[in-house]
């Protein structure tokens, strides 16, 4: 996926379903939940159980998803990341030697950053896009909006903070999608395995963003 098909994806979705997973199978029934309710950006942290095993497997089975992985730290998960067939790569941090790997492998990478100095490093580095995180310990929408003045060419993906209450917030104040995970992943529904109210969830984010189900 080459960065203007994953920036339009980006703005057609506006969301990202960002799943930890203690065991694999369980990751399976997550992605398929949000999957129900709408929702097709899908991220697996690279230290949910057997990743790159629940990457691969969650290909096979959601085809008409786009599924990647975040929490990459180093060269070697990102490497094997790209082997288990992620489509977009997330990292909580700006390194320069992984966000080049990722742009020659011709992968999208969303690198975290939180100051204006570590976007624009980011972004000149050859990022696809950047994960504002953790967003809501600096003002959270609010900040977004105000790194719009000179920074509203950086397509931006606040994290950390979204709620299904707020998530449109972020869009008004200029970022190109949202990502989360406690909210729509509540830690009682993923023990119940009530897999209808997080569908519902997502659904209840789509609607608040006020994307049109495909």
């Amino acid at each position: 996926m080459d960065n203007h098909s994953w920036l339009t994806l980006l703005q057609q979705q506006r969301a990202i379903a960002v799943i930890r997973a203690s065991r694999q199978s369980l990751g399976v029934q997550m992605a398929k939940a949000v999957v129900a309710g709408g929702m097709s950006v899908i991220e697996i942290t690279w230290n949910s159980d057997r990743a790159a095993e629940l990457i691969s497997q969650l290909r096979l089975e959601l085809p008409t998803c786009i599924i990647g992985t975040g929490t990459l730290l180093t060269q070697v998960q990102l490497q094997q990341a790209i082997e288990a067939g992620a489509q977009f790569l997330f990292t909580p941090h700006v390194d320069a030697a992984l966000i080049a790997a990722a742009v020659d492998a011709g992968i999208p990478i969303v690198p975290g950053a939180l100051s204006p100095t570590e976007i624009v490093t980011a972004w000149q580095a050859g990022a696809s896009c950047i994960k504002v995180f953790p967003i809501e310990a600096v003002g959270g929408a609010n900040y977004i909006k105000s790194l719009q003045g000179p920074l509203g060419q950086i397509p931006l993906i606040p994290t950390g903070g979204v709620t299904l209450a707020n998530a449109k917030e972020f869009i008004t104040a200029g970022a190109v999608a949202v990502g989360l995970s406690g909210e729509l992943f509540p830690k009682p529904l993923v023990v119940a395995e009530d897999w209808v109210a997080i569908a519902q969830r997502a659904n209840t984010l789509r609607q608040h963003l006020g994307v049109v189900h495909t």
